[in-house]
């Protein structure tokens, strides 16, 4: 088959802006600006006034964003911090780093964000703290969160990796907690050219000591022992050019899914992916959910469609985990999405009639498991 859809395509979002990466990147080098250089402050000024929050820290990667976030909550050894059943793995293995017991805690099976009518019995006396996910560019119900923290006197700690300018209620998300975290992965809807994080927070005392922790703790005379998680020149450069389209590129992945669930409704089995009310998705994946999901990928694969499964199995069911001896049984929902999802090509340059093939192809399968 000669049609070949990548599941993203960089390189196409590049080359619309290739002359103002060019200069910015050229610029970076001429200058030797690297390490701590304007570009990243200009970056970090600008990144906090597009999302209003008051403070960001930039860092190595999205991470050490959650590392050092932990870090600053005072998290230490026998803490519990609860978190989703679905995510990258960074989201609980940076609470193990940062000295804590990961607590698991099953989806919400609309959304797949953590389950906020679930969260509340998970608590005990040991827990210190929430880390929701708003996953795949879908927000949390943050409002029912932030209630449960504030009556166990819990922190928040937002990781907003994929939903960059999602919003809640009408405010972006990465604003409600105690801190949020951000990753810059090229593949995110605002990506670098290589790893790239950063860490917002409306509080002045949290985000002066993230900066310190996130530099060896100062310079010269270290007021704390830190660790080195730094956003390169490079990187803030081209992120700062980035950003000018981020706001166009997200009204783009929206109205490209809107497509997609318009047409794919009604198809075989499918499950589609929803807005939550008083929400905006941003679409960090197109994600459909199918019994037949292992079948429908060799198929699109046949036709030159790429598919990605994200994630095959929930966090708690990891290998990594299996000394919580953790039951499969407690996390039903987040097994039985892993079981069935796909995601579906999704870019903001990808035509209509790349997307027509898909939708095409798709309801061409079905057509033949009927």
């Amino acid at each position: 088959m000669d049609t070949k859809i990548p599941f993203i395509d960089l390189y196409k979002q590049h080359k619309t802006i290739e002359d103002e990466l060019k200069i910015a990147i050229t610029n970076c080098i001429k200058n030797s600006e690297f390490i701590r250089s304007q570009s990243i402050f200009d970056f970090e000024d600008k990144f906090s006034l597009l999302i209003n929050s008051k403070n960001c820290i930039s860092c190595g990667n999205g991470t050490d964003a959650l590392y050092i976030a932990m870090k600053s909550l005072g998290v230490k050894e026998g803490d519990e911090v609860i978190t989703t059943s679905l995510s990258w793995i960074s989201t609980s293995e940076t609470i193990t780093q940062a000295g804590g017991k990961v607590i698991f805690c099953d989806i919400n099976p609309i959304t797949y964000c953590l389950d906020e009518n679930y969260l509340e019995s998970i608590i005990t006396s040991k827990t210190v703290g929430i880390i929701p996910v708003h996953l795949y560019g879908q927000p949390c119900e943050m409002q029912k969160i932030n209630q449960i923290a504030k009556k166990y006197n819990l922190w928040i700690i937002e990781d907003c990796a994929q939903a960059h300018l999602a919003k809640y209620k009408n405010r972006y998300v990465g604003t409600f907690g105690d801190v949020a975290t951000f990753s810059f992965y090229p593949s995110k809807n605002l990506g670098a050219m290589g790893d790239a994080g950063c860490i917002s927070t409306q509080k002045k005392n949290l985000a002066e000591w993230m900066r310190l922790f996130a530099q060896h703790g100062g310079k010269n005379i270290h007021k704390l022992e830190g660790i080195n998680s730094r956003m390169d020149g490079i990187q803030a450069s081209i992120l700062l050019i980035k950003l000018k389209y981020l706001s166009a590129w997200t009204e783009k992945r929206r109205s490209i899914s809107k497509y997609y669930s318009d047409r794919l409704t009604g198809i075989g089995d499918l499950a589609l992916p929803c807005e939550a009310k008083n929400t905006k998705h941003v679409y960090h994946l197109y994600t459909i959910r199918t019994k037949y999901r292992d079948k429908l990928k060799i198929f699109l694969q046949s036709k030159g469609i790429s598919t990605v499964i994200n994630y095959k199995t929930p966090l708690p069911l990891l290998p990594c985990y299996s000394h919580l001896n953790l039951e499969e049984n407690s996390f039903k929902v987040a097994k039985n999405v892993c079981d069935t999802l796909l995601c579906l090509p999704l870019f903001p340059e990808i035509d209509r009639d790349s997307q027509d093939y898909i939708i095409s192809s798709i309801n061409d399968f079905f057509e033949s498991v009927k």
